[in-house]
C-alpha cells in the first residue's frame, strides 16, 4: 500500500496564516498537520486559514484533527476557518455532525 502524502505551504501576513493542503488528510498524515498547525499556534495570529482546496481524501483521523485543531487555536484566541473545502468533506462533515464544530467559507459563504 502507497503511503499517503501530504503537503503544506504557510503564508504568514499580518493578521492571519494560510496553510494550503494538498494531497491526503488521514491516519498517516494527520500529526503533520497538528505539527504544522502547532507551530503556528506558538505565535498565534488572529486567523489561520486551512486552504482544503487539493485535499482529496479525509478519514476519520482526519476529521478528529481538524476539530481539536479548531479547538486549540480557540484557546489560542485565533480562529480556524477551512475554505475552499471540497463537496465530498462538505458531506462527510455533514453525515458526522462535525460540520457545525468548525468553521467553513467556501466562496462568500461563512457556516
Amino acid at each position: 500500500m502507497d503511503r499517503a502524502e501530504l503537503s503544506i505551504t504557510v503564508h504568514r501576513t499580518g493578521d492571519e496564516a494560510v496553510l494550503r493542503l494538498a494531497g491526503e488528510i488521514d491516519m498517516q498524515t494527520a500529526a503533520q498537520l497538528s505539527t504544522v498547525v502547532n507551530e503556528v499556534l506558538a505565535e498565534p495570529p488572529p486567523r489561520i486559514v486551512l486552504d482544503l482546496g487539493g485535499v482529496t481524501f479525509c478519514d476519520s483521523q482526519g476529521l478528529g484533527t481538524l476539530v481539536v485543531l479548531s479547538r486549540k487555536a480557540s484557546h489560542a484566541q485565533s480562529l480556524l476557518l477551512l475554505t475552499n473545502v471540497g463537496e465530498f468533506l462538505l458531506r462527510v462533515l455533514d453525515i458526522t455532525g462535525l460540520r457545525s464544530a468548525l468553521m467553513i467559507r467556501n466562496d462568500a459563504t461563512t457556516t
